[in-house]
């Protein structure tokens, strides 16, 4: 007992000041756990702990990410992600498995080893990813708002490869491995049918009792005992205990209580997990770095290359510009936690030999140490690949340039055309005030060029696009996005074109409010301070305080323009960050030659649930057309609501 006690003492210390160390030097701390397994581990000199006790606790780690994962990831929430992230994410790792395998297999290993090295390969780590790209103010970026979802989605996807992996370990022989996975898919069928149908009944009331006697201790524990109990059953089924973890965690996922659940959670997780990078790595043998490190050097280029060309072809494939498409693809070419934990699971039933794990085990430790060179650089090296402004495919939109322009003077330039952009440009439109707007989303360019707006497929950080939008006439630029690192870029380029041109910038809080300043904005409109003047005017009002003529005219404006303000178009869902869910949008829709609408008037049409905010006719836009208003083949009709109501009106309108 007391050698025991020894040895967690030893790790602990070990741990924190390892972990001290690289967080002073901005490495990631899965690193960290990682060189104290490598440090406490049986391969190395100096003091060993036992990691038969280590490794039994560290299996516990993955049951609770694996918990936390399906809390974020409930049926309705796969569902709405149908027609985004769904088809890259499965795409992305199928293809990486299968090429990454073929390519193992070529070199000598076994199918079945070279299937769980295609897995192992295919993960990334969104923990590196996200904590780098909030470091550069990169984290609300298309890009990053994209290479986050991907690589939170590859979490899931690995739950497949936690039920099959421990068949394949067990089957000798194709008529064998048939048998084992056929078995393995029709028990993880059976735990999908037991802990969702008993989850269903019996958890949400439960935890309603639970919640009841407002005991935090009771509370925790029940999560405890919910989360453990699920993965007890699957074990028992002869699967994983990770995925039971993660059923219970998606029947939760769909209760009220989830956000709570996580937080308990969080904790048991975080700590957990890092033991089980310690025991990850103690698997890692330095001594045979020397003789392997070519072929770890060569697996973590074969890991790179193949995720970084796959996700950028599906990527761009979608419709999402070229360069966000490369820039995207280098995010996720780091490799992932998830990866030693699918190496964790094929060593004990055999699926994978020691020497092809040591291999696998270092090129995915060498692929996350040059993570952050890469996510640091990736709009760099995304260029050296991607196609350039004048050879890059435009969808088929109007680019700026001085004849689909035309002359300007005194305008407005707005880059970026999402919610906030679209807020701004639909103000200006009603004070009468010209104005221009550039968007790389070509799905939101389109929806607005038919709606009769003036916006552009353009990229505001391209030096040619900003001459092209006339900005050296302008009386204002806008920089909507919350991009800082294309806002500064976009601000070096104005700044030496037009040094006198007020500059307004959005972001989100006000950590970079003094870089952007510097870097030549007029003004910075950090959106966490508009928040607090909302929060503040309220609490004004609710202590019976008087108001003053100007909280007075805010309130009135804000009142007025509550409609205005949710009116957008949407874009693409993937690069908005999900904004498909949103309650109300807009929707132009154009009227051809066969419409029903055709001859009759707005007010005969009974347009229920909708408002007809735009009509345009022959290049001309009215706003809030009169119920009077006859249509016409050819009419874009923009209409705002949701998007039940959207879909009659459109069918009343097409027939």
């Amino acid at each position: 007992m007391e050698q025991r006690f020894a040895e967690i003492l030893l790790m602990l210390g070990a741990a924190v000041a390892v972990i001290l160390a690289f967080r002073r030097l901005h490495v990631p701390s899965s690193l960290a756990y990682l060189l104290v397994g490598v440090l406490l581990g049986p391969y190395t000199a100096g003091p060993v702990i036992d990691a038969q006790s280590i490794q039994g606790l560290a299996q516990f780690g993955i049951v609770f990410l694996l918990f936390t994962i399906g809390l974020n990831f409930s049926l309705p929430q796969i569902r709405a992600l149908r027609h985004q992230v769904l088809g890259l994410g499965t795409g992305q790792v199928a293809l990486t498995t299968l090429v990454v395998g073929l390519l193992a297999w070529i070199a000598g290993a076994p199918a079945v080893a070279a299937f769980v090295v295609g897995a192992v390969f295919a993960q990334s780590s969104t923990t590196v990813i996200s904590k780098q790209l909030a470091e550069q103010a990169e984290e609300n970026s298309r890009h990053g708002r994209l290479g986050i979802a991907l690589s939170v989605f590859q979490d899931v996807m690995a739950v497949p490869f936690v039920v099959v992996i421990p068949a394949l370990g067990a089957a000798v022989g194709a008529a064998a491995l048939g048998k084992e996975l056929s078995l393995a898919l029709a028990k993880g069928v059976l735990a999908f049918v037991l802990v969702f149908s008993l989850g269903r009944w019996v958890l949400r009331p439960f935890f309603h009792l639970v919640a009841e006697a407002r005991s935090a201790e009771l509370f925790t524990l029940t999560v405890l005992f919910v989360s453990l109990l699920a993965a007890w059953t699957t074990d028992q089924l002869g699967l994983s205990l990770a995925f039971g973890a993660f059923l219970a965690g998606m029947v939760l996922g769909e209760t009220e209580f989830r956000h709570q659940v996580e937080a308990t959670i969080r904790h048991f997780r975080d700590v957990l997990l890092g033991l089980f990078f310690v025991a990850m790595g103690m698997l890692i043998q330095p001594q045979t770095i020397p003789e392997v490190w070519h072929w770890a050097l060569a697996g973590a280029a074969v890991l790179m290359l193949s995720k970084i060309l796959i996700v950028a072809l599906l990527v761009r494939w979608s419709g999402v510009d070229s360069l966000t498409a490369w820039r995207t693809g280098i995010l996720l070419a780091v490799g992932g936690e998830f990866g030693f934990a699918l190496l964790a699971l094929a060593l004990p039933v055999g699926a994978v030999d020691e020497e092809i794990a040591q291999i696998a085990l270092n090129a995915v430790l060498f692929s996350i140490v040059l993570s952050p060179f890469l996510i640091r650089y990736n709009h760099a090296l995304a260029k050296l690949v991607a196609a350039s402004p004048t050879e890059r495919d435009d969808h088929g939109l109007p680019q700026p340039t001085s004849e689909s322009v035309g002359a300007l003077k005194d305008h407005v330039v707005i880059f970026g055309y999402g919610r906030i952009g679209q807020n701004v440009g639909h103000v200006l439109e009603e004070e009468g005030i010209p104005f221009i707007a550039l968007d790389l989303d070509p799905a939101r360019v389109r929806q607005a060029r038919l709606a009769g707006e003036p916006v552009f497929y353009g990229d505001g950080t391209d030096r040619e696009v900003l001459k092209a939008v006339d900005i050296r006439t302008a009386r204002l630029l806008v920089i909507s996005h919350a991009d800082t690192a294309a806002g500064l870029k976009a601000l070096h380029h104005v700044k030496a074109l037009r040094p006198d041109l007020p500059v307004m910038v959005r972001t989100r809080d006000d950590t970079h409010v003094e870089e952007l300043r510097a870097a030549g904005a007029t003004e910075v409109v950090p959106e966490t301070f508009e928040a607090g003047l909302m929060i503040a005017s309220h609490a004004l009002l609710l202590l019976k305080m008087p108001q003053s003529r100007v909280l007075r005219r805010i309130q009135e404006h804000r009142s007025s323009r509550y409609r205005l303000l949710r009116e957008f178009f949407p874009g693409h869902p993937i690069a908005d960050g999900g904004v498909e869910d949103a309650v109300e949008r807009l929707r132009p829709v154009r009227l051809p030659p066969e419409s029903p609408a055709n001859g009759r008037t707005l007010g005969e049409l009974r347009l229920e649930g909708v408002v007809v905010t735009a009509l345009v006719r022959d290049g001309e836009r009215a706003l809030s057309p009169s119920p009077e208003t006859t249509l016409r083949s050819g009419d874009a009709v923009v209409l705002f609501g949701s998007p039940d109501d959207l879909e009659r009106a459109i069918r009343r309108l097409l027939g």
